[in-house]
């Protein structure tokens, strides 16, 4: 999970707009023109709990100015009687646990624009929160026992020592995320006896489908965490946590981006190709670094290269042309290239989950990271002048993106393909193509597309959508009123009280 996206979301206000954020690390001012920080992604659940009592303190307030840490999260006085879902949450919660919530929490989803797997190399990502959320009604209770109960019926109660909290880190089980924000917090502030609570969960972002959910579950239980607890975060915690700023960027007008689903589901933490990437990026920073007279030992991420020789994205695609050959590297040939055994490649720089990996592809994934940062500083230079052509120019760098990610990265799916195929397919009665760009969206190798689609076509493209992909599968025809909808910028994180 970015841990820093996680910040943005407790500190944009509930309002929605039509920004969105580029993550980066500070750096130089070199570093800084060049765009070349970002967030870091991570599925482990123990990364995730880090991430929320990291980044819960570092939420940015405006574009000019952090969020000052001792500013409580966002809270809002609702009448229940105008907000169908809460009031069907209230409800619902009474009749499970007999007694009304005293708080409701919000997290929402998150589109990745553009910037696919290079947040954990050390890029910016442009990710936009969306309308779908996670939503927590609460009850405090004096039992200092946490009860978690889900209006799907598919997730399973769960109760637990709120003082004793044990992660099965083999299981990735839905209760499991929201005991991570609940511990991240509880590290945070030292909490031995925190306060227990009765939650009730309700989400519409849809699972394993590349929208963070496991994400935004994980910001709201901190949230909800937080709040029943009656904590903020220091502003000292902000300086410590918080090497980290967001940039906003206005997004042009004209157009709606479009999720579509293709009902193919990737769990990334059961899964091994989302590991195998994130070791070939490693390893093709320690080829590079040696490559290149730097100690590579010490280098971690492609950008750390790029920052160390002090040269543009560009240069390093030229790098990599010239450093890298196209074949598979062998462990072995990776074993030459570095001066190291065998033996010490496994046990100072493979993870436990790569250790059987025979082969890796360096200069495909270096060559997609270098371009794909390149990619997301273009998409922001587009939206900061806004050009004539920013939307053409914007989905000719989103189907960019595609390809990079189906040939260089290896992270789409077949599935994936023909949804961006469709998306971007000539219609005969319009006379011009569907959407302007189309690209998948998240870890990949199923999951959503993100489609930019002109705004006066929005009705006409989303029928003919249906009717070219879900139509033609009985599975998909099924999922399908939750599978494909029409986005917008949502609001941030923020606490619902009843007025």
């Amino acid at each position: 999970m970015s841990g820093q996206w996680l910040a943005r979301q407790l500190g944009t206000s509930p309002a929605p707009s039509t920004r969105t954020w580029a993550g980066r690390r500070q750096g130089s001012p070199a570093a800084r023109k060049e765009g070349r920080h970002c967030l870091s992604r991570d599925s482990s659940l123990r990364s995730r709990r880090q991430a929320t009592r990291r980044c819960l303190s570092a939420a940015p307030h405006s574009p000019a100015r952090p969020r000052m840490a001792s500013d409580a999260p966002a809270t809002l006085p609702v009448q229940l009687a105008e907000q169908p879902r809460l009031l069907k949450l209230k409800k619902m919660f009474i009749s499970k646990f007999g007694s009304a919530p005293k708080f409701y929490a919000r997290a929402p989803g998150r589109v990745n624009l553009i910037g696919e797997h290079i947040d954990y190399c050390g890029y910016a990502v442009l990710p936009m929160a969306i309308e779908q959320d996670i939503l927590i009604a609460v009850e405090p209770v004096k039992t200092q026992v946490v009860q978690l109960a889900n209006t799907n019926p598919l997730y399973l109660d769960f109760s637990t020592s709120v003082n004793n909290i044990h992660i099965n880190k083999t299981k990735p089980v839905w209760h499991n995320y929201f005991l991570c924000g609940l511990k991240g917090i509880q590290e945070h502030f030292g909490l031995n006896s925190s306060t227990g609570m009765n939650c009730l969960l309700d989400g519409t972002i849809p699972p394993s489908s590349g929208l963070s959910s496991s994400s935004a579950l994980v910001c709201c239980a901190g949230l909800v965490t937080l709040t029943a607890n009656g904590k903020t975060l220091s502003k000292a915690k902000l300086i410590e946590f918080s090497p980290l700023r967001a940039t906003d960027v206005r997004l042009p007008s004209g157009a709606a981006f479009v999720i579509a689903n293709s009902c193919v589901e990737m769990n990334k933490a059961a899964t091994s190709h989302y590991n195998i990437r994130v070791m070939e990026c490693r390893l093709a920073t320690k080829l590079l670094s040696k490559a290149k007279g730097l100690e590579w030992k010490k280098m971690l991420k492609l950008q750390d290269v790029q920052a160390k020789l002090g040269v543009s994205l560009k240069e390093m695609l030229t790098i990599v042309e010239e450093v890298f050959h196209p074949e598979p590297y062998s462990v072995e040939e990776i074993c030459t290239c570095l001066g190291i055994s065998l033996e010490e490649l496994r046990t100072q720089i493979l993870s436990q989950n790569t250790q059987d990996v025979t082969t890796f592809k360096l200069y495909q994934r270096a060559k997609h990271v270098y371009s794909e940062a390149g990619r997301v500083l273009e998409f922001k230079k587009i939206c900061s002048e806004a050009p004539a052509s920013a939307l053409q120019l914007l989905g000719e760098l989103m189907n960019q993106s595609h390809i990079s990610c189906r040939d260089m990265y290896e992270c789409s799916c077949p599935e994936l393909d023909q949804l961006v195929d469709i998306c971007l397919s000539w219609n005969h009665e319009i006379m011009q193509f569907g959407a302007i760009g189309s690209r998948l969206t998240g870890a990949g190798w199923g999951g959503c597309t993100v489609s930019m689609v002109p705004s006066d076509k929005l009705s006409t493209f989303l029928t003919n959508v249906k009717e070219a992909y879900y139509k033609s599968n009985d599975q998909r025809l099924a999922l399908e009123k939750n599978s494909l909808f029409a986005t917008k910028p949502g609001g941030g994180a923020l606490v619902f009280l009843e007025a």
